[in-house]
């Protein structure tokens, strides 16, 4: 079976699609305890049974209430038409104010920062197993090429990945499984831990018991995962594999924690996940947690272009280069997100270089994008019109465990939790600029009837003391309705420097969620004057505007439509084409009018966001020595304060 056949069983619910669904959803939660019980056991105050027994308790809980009860049964139901991710909840709220889109912005910034150092937090927990063999090898080395190798692989598609991920997790689930149970035979109070008394008196009774909660909470790192990868997984593959990878989860911390008991502590430099294993197991056990780390990995970047997707397709960011290298709409590939990732999961193995530092960076953003989509949660469900009182008590519960989540992480701070929240405000900045400073501008975005214009358009086309400026001239516009252009498009041919042309021609791209739709309308607005072409691609079709332009063309031509022979007298006998033109349009905000000082910071902003839009041609694919890219004012009715006056 290949990457494409595979599909099919990802958006229905079957055995191939349990399989799959378990390398692409569940890698980061499911890595886990690679080094959750290591950074709690590592940092409490003092070791004993409360320790161990409160802390195993603790995330039993979380996973209860933030993966299963939060994800698994509320949030997966409310998607955007088989999409999910907190873009999706911004996209389900009818109503979308200022606030709203800044809580969205925060959420997604976080989810990214925290997703910088995942994969650089897994592999280097999983090498550093070789050290328990009293391996003297460079462990910053390994990890460096691992994720060189994890981010190379991604330009060619997560297809094959994804078959190989699957098969390898419920390898991976099994192990971790059947190693905790082992040592739970061994010492089978343990499960008593799974009392709630036990979360009580450990915040209550043990010594910074509140501060640990923040290594709790990387036990539920990844449940993002469940909601945002549900686009290229069918819901109920996804619910009905989380029942066996908690288990798997639980049974492997309860076995971690068993152990922790029975040794009276954990040394310094060791690992409760590789010490559970016997002895002859170690060498296979660290393999499979490498392998299963960088599955993990590849779950993090999956969700970041996912995120990046979605934010531009939204409008959160400027346009950048997306390709689609699977039938399945959930799997998209961003070249420039990519290339950026490695470079920060880079930056952060060598900076942090070992994984005991990595926790104390960890988890902090995360608690924030957590608390973010459990508000935009609220206000849909709000929206939807479920009972106001039910919501509340949503909102109350889970703002309690997550903000205690929250409180607790910011002790990471100082300690490492700067540079996600770092990184999370740059983005957030990008963001912000981006998407408050097209607001501004598109406040002044105004449309405009074609039928005022008919008579305008014929006779400039005719009039030969305006200089020609091609053939046909073609503009990119974006009014869905057939009799209606931007009136920026009206400025820049009647206005900016008259643009005389035989004919012209209007093309609107319409991007549509069928994979494979390709095909197009024709409007002759002003027979053989103003034509108007409706492109209809899908996702899954590469734009190339000006090719298909050109084919376009070529019917008309071929089926007596159109005539594009040049109309200059001495090209037309030698049966020479005519001229093509495209016109690029940029609204500019002038100085003339006057912002607040806040629209001006925006704008500022967004210029500095614009740095990384491809610009049309590139999205669009069309011939830059044909095309022009002009500037057009943006205009604003103001009242006048103060006029000039003319002195004699």
């Amino acid at each position: 079976m290949d990457a494409s056949s595979a599909v099919p069983y990802l958006k229905r619910f079957s055995l191939t699609g349990l399989v799959l669904t378990l390398g692409i959803v569940f890698g980061d939660l499911g890595t886990s305890p690679l080094y959750v019980m290591k950074a709690i056991a590592g940092r409490g105050k003092e070791f004993n049974e409360l320790l161990i027994f409160g802390s195993l308790s603790c995330i039993f809980w979380t996973l209860t209430f933030q993966a299963t009860l939060k994800y698994i049964i509320i949030i997966l139901r409310h998607n955007n038409r088989g999409e999910g991710g907190i873009y999706a909840l911004f996209a389900l709220l009818k109503s979308r104010n200022s606030w709203i889109a800044v809580i969205t912005m925060v959420g997604a910034s976080a989810l990214i920062a925290d997703g910088i150092i995942t994969p650089a937090l897994s592999v280097t927990s999983a090498v550093e197993g070789f050290k328990t063999q009293g391996s003297d090898i460079n462990v910053v080395a390994i990890v460096l090429l691992v994720i060189a190798a994890l981010f190379i692989i991604r330009q060619y598609g997560a297809g094959i990945v994804s078959l190989f991920s699957g098969p390898v997790m419920v390898i991976w689930f099994l192990m971790i499984g059947v190693l905790g149970l082992f040592r739970i035979t061994e010492y089978p109070d343990v499960l008593k831990a799974l009392n709630p008394v036990y979360v009580i008196r450990f915040l209550s009774e043990y010594p910074g018991g509140f501060v640990l909660l923040g290594f709790v909470f990387l036990s539920v790192t990844g449940a993002e995962a469940l909601y945002t990868e549900m686009g290229r997984c069918d819901i109920k593959n996804i619910r009905v594999t989380w029942i066996f990878v908690k288990i798997s989860l639980l049974l492997n911390y309860s076995g971690q924690c068993a152990w922790l008991v029975m040794q009276g502590g954990m040394a310094e430099g060791t690992n409760p996940f590789f010490s559970i294993m016997p002895q002859w197991f170690l060498l296979p056990g660290i393999i499979i947690a490498i392998v299963a780390a960088m599955i993990a990995s590849q779950t993090i970047i999956s969700g970041a272009y996912t995120l990046v997707s979605e934010a531009i397709s939204l409008n959160f960011l400027p346009k950048l280069k997306i390709s689609n290298p699977s039938v399945n709409k959930g799997e998209v590939y961003v070249p420039a997100v990519n290339w950026l990732l490695w470079i920060a999961c880079s930056v952060t193995v060598i900076l942090f270089r070992e994984s005991s530092d990595m926790e104390a960076a960890y988890g902090l953003s995360i608690s924030l994008a957590m608390i973010m989509t459990t508000i935009l949660l609220s206000l849909y469900l709000y929206q939807k019109g479920v009972n106001h009182r039910l919501v509340l008590i949503l909102l109350m519960v889970f703002l309690t465990i997550e903000g205690s989540f929250l409180m607790a992480n910011l002790s990471k701070l100082r300690s490492g939790g700067w540079f996600t929240v770092m990184i999370a405000a740059c983005f957030v900045i990008l963001l912000y600029g981006w998407y408050f400073g097209r607001k501004i501008k598109n406040k002044y975005v105004t449309f405009v009837n074609l039928k005022n214009y008919t008579d305008l358009f014929r006779d400039l086309s005719k009039d030969t003391t305006v200089p020609k400026t091609a053939t046909n001239l073609c503009y990119i516009v974006k009014a869905n309705r057939v009799d209606q252009v931007e009136s920026k498009v009206i400025y820049s041919i009647f206005n900016k420097q008259p643009k005389r042309a035989d004919r012209y021609w209007f093309i609107h791209v319409n991007r549509l969620d069928d994979p494979e739709r390709f095909d197009y309308q024709v409007h002759y607005l002003i027979p053989g004057v103003l034509v108007k072409i409706d492109i209809n691609i899908g996702f899954k079709v590469e734009p190339r505007i000006n090719l298909y332009f050109r084919e376009i063309l070529k019917d008309l031509e071929d089926s007596g439509e159109i005539d594009l022979t040049s109309k200059y007298e001495s090209l037309k006998k030698h049966d020479v084409k005519g001229d093509f033109m495209f016109i690029l349009i940029d609204r500019i905000m002038t100085r003339d009018y006057k912002l607040s000082a806040w629209e001006n910071f925006t704008l500022f902003l967004h210029n500095i966001s614009r740095k990384l839009d491809i610009g049309d041609v590139r999205t669009l694919s069309l011939d830059p020595t044909c095309t022009i890219e002009e500037k057009v004012p943006i205009t604003i009715e103001q009242r006048e304060y103060k006029r000039i006056k003319r002195i004699i």
